[in-house]
C-alpha cells in the first residue's frame, strides 16, 4: 500500500496543469497514466491538421505561458511540445503503464483506497489517498454507435480518433457522421484532398469562427452570458447569413450559454460552410432517433 496526499489519475493537459499547482505548493502527489506516454489523446487520435479551436492565452496550462512567438492558435505539434516542456519545467514523473481499476471511498477514515494495474508486469498497485483527481478526460474513450448493417458494410469504417489525413482517401466516396468540430474538420480536410464528402447533421448547431469565440470568451468575463450570445449571434448571422437552405439550423439557446449548460460547443468554421455553400461538401439531414 503507497500512501500517498494526492493522487491524480490521467497525464493528459488537465492531470499535468494539476500537478504543476501541487508542486507549487510543496503538495506531495502521485500521477498514474494507464498509456505509455503523457496527453496520448493528442499523440496518437488526433487527426493531423488538428489546431487548438481557442486563442492560446485561454489554453496555456498554468504557470507557464506559450512562447511569446507562438500563433494565436496553437497547431497540434506545438501543443504537445509545449507539454513535453511543461513536464520537464515541474519535473511532473508520471507512473506510466498503470491503470486505475477501482476505487472505494472510506467516509469513516476520509481516505480513498485506489486499487491499479502496473500493465508492465502485471501486478496490482494499491494506494490510500486522502485526495482523488480524475483527470482521465472528456473525450478519452470513442463511441460508435450500433448502426443497423454496419457490419456488412463492404468499405472502411473508422471512427474520428482513428483518422490522419485526408491524403489516402482522394476520390473516394466519404460519408462523416457527426457534425461537431471534429466532424466539419475531418469533412473539410476529405473534401481539400479531393474526396466525394458528405456529411451528417443531426441537430442544430452554432456556427462561429475562432475569432467570434475568442471575442465571446473575452467578454463573458465583463457581461452576462446571455448578452454575449446576442453578440455572438447576431455577427455569426451576417457572417455567415442564411444556411438553413443547406439545412443547418442554430439552436433557440445561445453558444455561450448552451457551452455552461450542456458542454456542447459551437462549431468553429475553418472553411468548411464554404464548401457546404459550394456543395462541395454535401449535407444529409436526420432526425434524431427515439
Amino acid at each position: 500500500m503507497e500512501e500517498v496526499v494526492v493522487l491524480i489519475v490521467g497525464a493528459g493537459p488537465a492531470g499535468l496543469a494539476t500537478a504543476a499547482c501541487l508542486s507549487q505548493l510543496s503538495i506531495p502527489y502521485v500521477i498514474v497514466e494507464r498509456e505509455n506516454c503523457s496527453a496520448s489523446l493528442w499523440r496518437y487520435r488526433t487527426y493531423d491538421c488538428l489546431m487548438l479551436h481557442l486563442a492560446k492565452e485561454f489554453c496555456e496550462l498554468p504557470h507557464m505561458p506559450f512562447p511569446v512567438d507562438a500563433p494565436t492558435y496553437i497547431p497540434k505539434n506545438m501543443f504537445i511540445k509545449y507539454m513535453d516542456d511543461y513536464i520537464e519545467h515541474f519535473n511532473i514523473q508520471p507512473k506510466y503503464l498503470t491503470r486505475v481499476e477501482s476505487s472505494t471511498y472510506d467516509s469513516d477514515g476520509k481516505f480513498w483506497s485506489i486499487m491499479a494495474r502496473d500493465m508492465a508486469n502485471g501486478i496490482t498497485v494499491n494506494f490510500k489517498t486522502k485526495f482523488l483527481v480524475v483527470a482521465s478526460g472528456a473525450n478519452s474513450v470513442e463511441n460508435i454507435p450500433l448502426i443497423p448493417g454496419l457490419q456488412d458494410f463492404p468499405g472502411e469504417a473508422i471512427h474520428s480518433s482513428c483518422y490522419k489525413a485526408g491524403k489516402s482517401y482522394s476520390g473516394r466516396n466519404m460519408l462523416v457522421v457527426g457534425s461537431g468540430n471534429s466532424g466539419m474538420e475531418i469533412a473539410y480536410d476529405l473534401a481539400s484532398h479531393g474526396a466525394n464528402t458528405s456529411i451528417v447533421i443531426r441537430s442544430p448547431l452554432h456556427i462561429m469562427t475562432k475569432e467570434l469565440i475568442r471575442l465571446g470568451m473575452t467578454l463573458a468575463h465583463h457581461l452576462p452570458l446571455k448578452l454575449v450570445d446576442n453578440i455572438l449571434v447576431m455577427m455569426a448571422n451576417f457572417i455567415f447569413k442564411d444556411l438553413s437552405r443547406h439545412g443547418i439550423t442554430r439552436p433557440k439557446i445561445g453558444p455561450m450559454v448552451l457551452k455552461s449548460e450542456t458542454g456542447r460547443s459551437a462549431v468553429i468554421d475553418v472553411g468548411n460552410f464554404g464548401l457546404i455553400k459550394k456543395g462541395i461538401i454535401k449535407v444529409s439531414i436526420f432526425s434524431r432517433m427515439t
